[in-house]
């Protein structure tokens, strides 16, 4: 199964150059079959424009989490902790496989009612 999820543009960018490694999230999906993300890129780009699978789903505690993910985190401390804000717990989705598609496409071409505020299912 997959999951669409959506992230601003330039960390969309830096997933698919390899920069970042790790897409956190303050919320996960619940269903324990996702294997594979698909990106769509929010405001202003608003397309979907690659791919990637999921090697594991970290979550721990924000300074365990930081701890164990920054060398590949693709952000700062700074950023990684206003993010999180209040949170005590977090999640990493550690990424791998990527594939950036050559002709991104917009929602129209999935059977959704828009984007995601998050994340949304999808079935293959």
């Amino acid at each position: 199964m997959y999951v669409l999820l959506s992230v601003k543009p330039k960390f969309a960018r830096d997933i698919f150059s390899g920069l970042k490694k790790y897409e956190y999230r303050k919320t996960i999906f619940t269903r324990k079959n996702i294997n594979t993300v698909i990106v769509y890129a929010s405001s202003p780009k608003k397309c979907v424009i690659g791919e990637f699978e999921i090697e594991e789903i970290i979550y721990d505690d924000i300074e365990s989490l930081w701890a164990r993910t920054k060398n590949e985190s693709g952000i700062s401390k700074k950023f990684f902790y206003e993010y999180f804000g209040k949170q005590s717990k977090g999640y990493a989705i550690k990424i791998k496989n990527q594939k950036e598609y050559d002709n991104p496409y917009s929602l129209n071409h999935l059977t959704v009612l828009g984007p995601p505020q998050s994340f949304m299912y999808l079935n293959a």
